[in-house]
């Protein structure tokens, strides 16, 4: 008798089943961390003040341009020009504040200066 698996037909079905599972995961998953992360006090808080992008400049002279140069285009540490085209909202306030990627400290500033952070770092 022929086994069922090896007709093609079968075998066609099973993978567009598969792609379909897959092509519906990804935008899942996705949006899933997406929730996760804006279901976090601090960010939520952060991401519902209007941030002042002057502020932002004066918080980011004193905390940020040893490393990333005065106007952002990078020392020590890389060029913030036009990072906010390359990482998300919650992905800059995570990289300031979790210190995730050495050697740029752990940085808390409160949800304000980091809402004038940000603002200023999506104005570069």
């Amino acid at each position: 008798m022929d086994n069922q698996i090896t007709k093609p037909e079968i075998l066609i079905q099973r993978i567009a089943l598969l792609a379909l599972a897959i092509l519906l995961a990804v935008p899942l998953g996705f949006f899933g961390v997406q929730l996760v992360r804006a279901a976090d006090p601090y960010v939520k808080s952060v991401l519902s003040l209007k941030g002042d992008p002057i502020q932002g400049h004066a918080i980011f002279q004193i905390n940020c341009a040893g490393c990333h140069g005065l106007e952002a285009d990078g020392r020590v540490g890389p060029s913030l020009q036009a990072v906010s085209k390359h990482k998300s909202r919650y992905g800059l306030i995570h990289q300031v504040i979790s210190g995730d990627t050495p050697p740029m400290p752990k940085f808390q500033p409160s949800a304000q200066e980091m809402a004038d952070l940000l603002s200023y770092l999506e104005s570069l």
